[in-house]
């Protein structure tokens, strides 16, 4: 001890050079590292952002351009001599209507002076005698040769949040004659749903925004559907946004939290997708990381202290000895492996910890390994039936697709939604819910072949993927028909016997280019036939009708 306090000891000098660069470490950990990690969690966050934000912009472009061109279609299609015949319009409508259901609201002809309507379906009550003449829709529709989209709004009539995509029925001579308008509510499945559905971490979310307008058209918060865009000056990122800027940033929102912030154009629309997170949360795994490397350096400084203090003195050889074989394993000359324990003094006792500190490595490192298994699972599967997710299942059609061109590789596609879910979710609770869907994908899953795919979008959603069939449409409806069978057994639940049904739509491709997301929206479009006709049934998807 006396030898530690003379400051002109090599043990004393040893001992104050270890301390010193652990001190020394610890400072430059604690003073440059933490802007360095919080520098790279924001950069890979805001990759995160752009990524999920571009796929949802996109689905919405997708959305939007696929209802302008179905209601520009239909006003070439509609025959302006039924305009005078309520009857044969009505008819015309109903069946436009139900054949391309895309406008969830309805289709509605507006009388040319916009004072009414000259047939609608569905009727909507209210919405035949309102005055149109001022409808920014109607104005554009009746100046533009082509699909005209309407400022997002509440109905007059229904109150609901919806948005109208109109173009004019035009005659031989280009004349208008009057105005084919055709409604989508904007908080209900299949049009802006992600917008309802999605979250990012615990408490961000997504908002899709009009600049134009000032207008926050649909939002992950249901409170600020169709409310009016922060005002200039309360959150300077939203400030940029809404004069053009689209990428990632910091700043402090209108609540006072300061966000990471990613905005995304939606072409065609003149839109952006913003996704936000507060910063703390964000910052989650960089405060844990200084968290822990401030422990882990108090510790390595504890332990070299007493390091310096019992072994020098007596054991400077051993230590030398066990230094050599772990520089040996450091450098990769042999690997990594417990000494050999022949002693039971202080340099055992080094050795000891020494093989602690491997075996905790390799526990650390088999259950790193285990871990990063487990979140590639979970990035491409539902974490409660455990099957194929969205992601995987594009993936998977995508690859289907592509191969189908092959002889015998045609690939089927069933769209499944339980029937009767909702209602026994609500009066049973989430649990008892959560165990129908687990049967329900042990259902779908038997007798599927391996090349098969059983995928849940969500909800009560559920897509099998059929691939390398020779004859589509009958492989699809045995599929089918077996799924309807198996859905329509009770599902025993603790002590309780329920009963669902299941509407399949279904639809198939033998080759060519088809986007997946149009393959979806078919079988998707298909599954609601199903249901038209009754629930509980399958339905295969059918072109609409060209042009009359």
């Amino acid at each position: 001890m006396i030898a530690f306090l003379n400051p002109h000891s090599i043990k004393f000098r040893f001992t104050a050079l270890g301390i010193g660069l652990v001190l020394i470490g610890l400072v430059a950990r604690l003073i440059l590292g933490p802007p360095v990690v919080s520098a790279q969690v924001q950069e890979l966050i805001a990759a995160q952002q752009h990524s999920i934000a571009s796929y949802i912009a996109r689905d919405v472009d997708q959305h939007i351009h696929m209802r302008l061109n179905n209601i520009e279609a239909l006003a070439q299609q509609l025959p302006p001599a039924l305009l005078a015949d309520p009857a044969r319009l009505q008819h015309w409508i109903q069946e436009r209507q139900r054949s391309s259901p895309l406008f969830n609201s309805g289709l509605m002809v507006v009388h040319p002076e916009g004072r009414g309507l000259l047939g609608e379906f569905p009727v909507i009550p209210g919405r035949a005698g309102l005055d149109y003449r001022h409808s920014d829709w109607f104005a554009g529709a009746w100046r533009a040769h082509g699909a005209v989209l309407g400022r997002p709004a509440r109905g007059r009539a229904s109150g609901d949040p919806l948005i109208i995509m109109a173009a004019a029925v035009r005659d031989d001579r280009g004349n208008p004659r009057a105005i084919l308008a055709g409604v989508s509510l904007l908080n209900t499945r299949g049009f802006l749903d992600q917008f309802m559905e999605a979250r990012l971490g615990d408490s961000g979310g997504y908002a899709l925004v009009s600049p134009a307008d000032k207008l926050i058209i649909a939002a992950s918060d249901p409170e600020l559907v169709l409310q009016p865009t922060p005002a200039p000056g309360l959150d300077a990122l939203h400030d940029r946004a809404m004069m053009g800027f689209r990428g990632s940033g910091v700043s402090v929102n209108a609540q006072g939290v300061e966000e990471l912030a990613t905005m995304v154009e939606v072409p065609h629309t003149g839109w952006f997708v913003v996704a936000r997170i507060p910063m703390a949360e964000a910052l989650k795994p960089a405060t844990a990381l200084r968290q822990y490397s401030l422990r882990t350096s108090l510790v390595v400084l504890v332990l070299l202290s007493v390091l310096f203090m019992l072994l020098l003195p007596r054991l400077l050889r051993p230590l030398d000895q066990a230094s050599s074989a772990i520089r040996a394993m450091a450098d990769g000359r042999q690997p990594l492996a417990p000494l050999p324990l022949e002693r039971q003094d202080e340099v055992g006792q080094l050795v000891r910890g020494f093989n602690l500190l491997v075996d905790r490595l390799q526990t650390q490192e088999a259950a790193l390994k285990a871990s990063e298994a487990h979140l590639a699972f979970m990035a491409h599967h539902d974490p409660l039936t455990r099957l194929p997710n969205r992601t995987l299942l594009e993936t998977r059609l995508q690859l289907a697709v592509a191969q189908s061109a092959r002889p015998g590789h045609r690939l089927a596609l069933l769209f499944c939604d339980l029937d009767g879910f909702k209602a026994i979710n609500d009066q049973y609770g989430h649990e008892v819910g959560d165990s129908i869907l687990i049967q329900v994908a042990e259902r779908l899953l038997d007798g599927r072949r391996s090349g098969d795919t059983v995928a849940r979008l969500g909800g009560d959603e559920f897509v099998l993927l059929l691939t390398g069939l020779e004859r589509p449409e009958q492989a699809a409806r045995a599929v089918a028909e077996q799924c309807l069978a198996g859905i329509r057994r009770p599902f025993p639940v603790q002590a309780l016997e329920l009963h669902l049904g299941i509407s399949i739509g279904i639809t198939v491709h033998g080759g060519g280019e088809v986007s997946v997301s149009h393959l979806l929206s078919q079988a998707d479009m298909a599954m609601y036939q199903a249901k038209r006709a009754g629930k509980n049934g399958l339905a295969f998807y059918q072109e609409p009708p060209g042009p009359a």
